[in-house]
């Protein structure tokens, strides 16, 4: 998979799967079942790793993910997330990240989160040979911004439909290579997905309206704990699954029984 094979399936109409993945296994799991792109994600943080935010990812350790995901791709375009910090320090601070993550991780191209407040930072990568993925809209690293309002996401990206199509344009005269628009809804989605020739791709609150989606696989199959608890709609529960099988494991353990696939 390619930049120029994504920019194709926009004009052909083809929809383009991405997910987020944050290891080698579920890589090599992803990449065999054919999808497009493998987002290698900051929310690694929060959702593998405790920490309370994004904004506590730091390069290297999306360095160290970005480097198991690679190894487990052979299809699909690696895509990984520039992590607060570098973008919003300036253009050299960001190309200098970009270059480290792009030659020492593997990454075929990097996702910027809240790109469109640093159009300079996003040419300036471009500049340096990387393809660039920005997301916008409203985003994990601008969501604070709008919490105060009484409306849901999607009313107030319908609200605010005229500067997300600016700022997708802004972006595509900057060299992006394609857009994750979240929180789209359905009247911003289509607007900004007519306004641009590049492919525009949902994140969260994304919709059918788009040029594709990608969604975290941890949410997609419920393989993280949360899972456990709540009543999403999703393709599996892994997590459900996975204890399950570990309490058969235990009482085997203390029934005196012979473990499966074990000695």
């Amino acid at each position: 998979m390619t930049v120029a094979a994504l920019q194709a399936m926009k004009r052909d109409g083809t929809k383009i799967v991405g997910v987020v993945v944050y290891d080698y296994q579920m890589a090599q799991i992803v990449d065999r079942a054919g999808v497009d792109i493998v987002s290698v994600g900051d929310s690694v943080g929060a959702n593998l790793w405790g920490q309370r935010s994004e904004l506590e990812v730091t390069v290297d350790q999306m360095l160290l993910v970005c480097k198991g995901v690679r190894r487990g791709v052979e299809r699909a375009l690696v895509s990984c997330d520039m992590p607060y910090g570098p973008l919003q320090e300036g253009p050299a601070a960001a190309r200098r990240a970009a270059e480290y993550l792009v030659s020492e991780g593997g990454a075929d191209m990097l996702k910027l989160d809240a790109a469109a407040e640093f159009p300079d930072a996003v040419r300036a990568i471009v500049d340096a040979g990387i393809p660039v993925w920005p997301q916008f809209g409203i985003t994990p690293h601008t969501a604070n911004r709008y919490t105060a309002s009484s409306k849901t996401l999607p009313e107030l990206a319908a609200e605010l439909k005229d500067k997300f199509v600016d700022e997708a344009r802004l972006l595509e005269q900057a060299g992006a290579s394609l857009l994750d628009f979240t929180n789209s809804g359905p009247i911003a989605g289509p607007a900004v997905q007519g306004a641009v020739s590049i492919p525009v791709v949902g994140g969260l609150g994304g919709g059918p309206w788009l040029d594709g989606r990608v969604r975290a696989i941890g949410n997609a199959i419920g393989y993280t704990a949360a899972a456990l608890d709540d009543t999403t709609e999703r393709y599996a529960n892994v997590a459900q699954i996975a204890l399950d099988a570990i309490k058969t494991y235990a009482d085997d353990v203390r029934a005196s029984r012979q473990i499966r696939g074990g000695r």
